[in-house]
């Protein structure tokens, strides 16, 4: 009597592997936040100009090296490592989630339903994120004001202490949650879900899953993200950075603050900064997927 053939091994189960877009989500946006992080304090400072004439892109770099050092194109990166390791990590492996919940997981989902998982996912992330973001910003914009207003944060840890000390443990979400849940949602169809569109089309035109077809669709995704995140990412800047307290402008909302830009700006002051957001998108999400795609290969096994 033969003996029975054997029963193939179980293949893993996909729920199994929902984990993996979490951990390689905050890692490579760790390091993809880190490398581009002078990029990104260079939009913000950009963003907050008020006074006239204003400062392009190559004058605030000399402008803080002149007067901050070098050290001050660093200024909250601490604050930028510890919120990517929560936001991205968290809209990562939730895109991963809500791909798998619509149906699919590794490709057969149209263009629409992959932005709306994105836009989900990415407001999820902002708002388990806010509080670092709220201390990285104001780390970020220290520097403009004058020595007498600062805030002086030391590290992440005591800005977020001192916040909530200060202002109180919710204000950490009520400060900018909003516009920073509107701008996660917006910036995130273009960082993952155009990253994924963008890479389904290369590979169906013959194109290999390597390094630069992973180049080519992050750079697509880089100026896509920039174009539709910019206009509310000036306005969650400004909401974010203001202090009723010291008189001024005060913006009630996202709408409220573009459209009070708008008004007293024009309209091209949704778009100030452009090119430093450009700028720093295009190393932030290729640096972040390429390290992303290799976590993957890494990790395929486990």
């Amino acid at each position: 009597m033969s003996a029975a053939p054997a029963e193939p091994k179980a293949a893993k189960a996909p729920s199994s592997r929902l984990w993996k877009g979490f951990v390689t989500g905050s890692i490579g946006a760790a390091v993809g936040g880190s490398c581009a992080h002078p990029l990104d304090l260079l939009k913000v400072r950009m963003q907050l100009q008020t006074e006239t004439p204003k400062l392009n892109m190559g004058q605030m770099f000399l402008k803080i090296g002149r007067t901050e050092g070098p050290s001050g194109l660093f200024k909250g990166v601490d604050a930028s490592a510890a919120r990517q390791l929560v936001y991205s990590g968290t809209r990562f492996g939730m895109y991963e989630v809500l791909k798998k919940a619509a149906g699919g997981q590794d490709g057969g989902l149209s263009t629409v339903t992959k932005a709306v998982c994105a836009a989900a996912s990415g407001a999820m992330g902002a708002f388990a994120g806010n509080p670092g973001d709220l201390a990285m910003v104001r780390m970020q914009a220290d520097g403009k004001l004058p020595l007498e207003q600062r805030r002086n944060y030391k590290n992440v840890f005591d800005a977020v202490a001192r916040i909530a000390r200060s202002e109180g443990a919710l204000s950490m979400w009520s400060t900018g949650v909003v516009p920073n849940m509107n701008r996660a949602a917006v910036i995130t169809v273009g960082q993952l879900a155009a990253y994924d569109a963008c890479k389904e089309a290369l590979l169906e035109h013959g194109c290999k899953d390597s390094v630069p077809t992973h180049f080519g669709a992050s750079f697509i995704a880089a100026f896509i993200a920039s174009v539709l995140s910019n206009p509310v990412d000036v306005a969650k800047t400004r909401l974010m950075n203001q202090r009723p307290e010291l008189g001024g402008v005060v913006y009630t909302g996202t709408m409220n603050a573009m459209t009070t830009m708008v008004r007293t700006e024009g309209p091209v002051a949704l778009y100030k900064g452009f090119a430093a957001t450009f700028s720093r998108q295009l190393p932030y999400v290729m640096i972040t997927w390429m390290t992303v795609e290799q976590l993957k290969k890494v990790m395929k096994h486990l």
